[in-house]
């Protein structure tokens, strides 16, 4: 087995500059602290089908489903609130539930987590204890 990863995923990107937001479907990480409150969310803004079981399995179905119908950029805003108020396992669930998604889509899945400069710090903390140590500092300028 290889070592980790220093940086994060190349479906998952911490953006915390001062450009416009990126295109994608926004998702407000304060509606999103809790998991009933993320899925409601992702529900409300995707949207996602009524029969959306609000569990991770069926979250990583109706996003597969998504993709068939093409890419899929889903930008959270405030993103060190989301999913603040749950243990710290949840968001590891939510990372892998998204990357197995990005992993078997047919199309593109990325998850802009959005956040303002002097907050990425905590975000990148929380990320990279979620994915197991895997995310270190951005990759340097390739300049």
């Amino acid at each position: 087995m290889g070592a980790a990863s220093p940086h994060p995923p190349a479906w998952l990107v911490l953006d915390g500059g001062p450009e416009p937001e990126p295109a994608g479907v926004p998702v407000a990480a304060a509606a999103a602290r809790t998991r009933a409150g993320l899925f409601e969310a992702l529900a409300a803004a995707l949207p996602l089908p009524v029969w959306f079981g609000r569990n991770w399995d069926a979250l990583a179905d109706v996003l597969a489903d998504r993709l068939d119908a093409g890419p899929l950029t889903l930008v959270v805003r405030d993103a060190v609130d989301l999913l603040a108020d749950e243990p710290p396992a949840q968001l590891g669930t939510l990372l892998d539930v998204l990357g197995g998604v990005a992993a078997g889509g047919h199309r593109p899945l990325r998850v802009v987590l959005r956040d303002r400069p002097d907050r990425l710090p905590a975000l990148r903390d929380r990320i990279t204890a979620a994915l197991g140590g895997r995310v270190g500092a951005p990759p340097p300028d390739a300049s």
